[in-house]
């Protein structure tokens, strides 16, 4: 570990999770993150996928090469409540409570994401526009190659059965989507994460946030469809 950023009500560490966890004595209330696929995403394929526009060069990346049991296994050990993204790449066990994200997308790209939760409620989806180029009103891309919706996260984070000013951990944070969420939602966050560009990201995307009032509480997440994007009756535009 060779860097602590704390702000506001986040605290960012620069390094591995392996070895950032065993430092935190008391449980979190809640894992919430998207832990690499296994997938092999790297640049070559992230480039071939975009057909509208030219997309986002990010380099030459090894990162999604291969799941990271290991460091996920230790992460869900420090929080009670725990939503894992891609988590049907992991063998975690059966639930009642599939999170799922319909991107409603076109091209090659998975029509809808999954994320395993221990939550005691039933499976929860949410349509919230992510198609290249075309996304959810203020949304942006840009900083990490799979990076989430802000709102995709707020969404997730809002199913939590949890009290006020919980703790959220994201030992695998990226470019920071998941505190960006916590910190627009006022919850507390700590995020871990070992490249130091996605780190500097995450920084400055939080720094971002924090600086944003809140005037009031957060209304839940409803999804965005097509017709909503463009101003147009969402019937047009309607996805049976």
């Amino acid at each position: 570990m060779s860097r602590i950023e704390t702000i506001g009500d986040a605290t960012l560490y620069l390094g591995d999770c392996r070895d950032v966890l065993p430092q935190f004595e008391e449980r979190f209330d809640a894992l919430v993150t998207d832990p690499p696929y296994g997938i092999k995403e790297n640049n070559a394929r992230n480039l071939s996928r975009d057909r509208l526009a030219r997309a986002t060069d990010y380099g030459h990346f090894e990162w999604d090469d291969e799941t990271a049991v290991e460091a996920l296994t230790l992460a869900t050990c420090h929080a009670h409540w725990q939503i894992i993204f891609g988590g049907n790449y992991y063998d975690l066990g059966p639930t009642s409570c599939w999170l799922v994200w319909d991107k409603m997308n076109s091209g090659d790209f998975a029509d809808c994401e999954l994320a395993w939760t221990n939550l005691p409620k039933a499976v929860r989806r949410l349509q919230y526009l992510w198609n290249g180029m075309i996304k959810a009103p203020g949304e942006t891309r840009g900083d990490h190659p799979t990076q989430k919706p802000v709102g995709v996260m707020k969404w997730a984070l809002q199913q939590l059965p949890l009290a006020e000013k919980p703790r959220v951990l994201d030992p695998f944070m990226g470019s920071g989507t998941t505190g960006v969420a916590c910190t627009q939602l006022g919850l507390r966050f700590v995020g871990i994460e070992r490249e130091a560009k996605y780190f500097d990201a995450a920084c400055r995307r939080i720094a971002e946030a924090h600086k944003q009032p809140r005037l009031f509480d957060e209304p839940e997440q409803k999804p965005v469809t097509v017709g909503e994007l463009f101003a147009l009756p969402s019937d047009v535009y309607k996805v049976r």
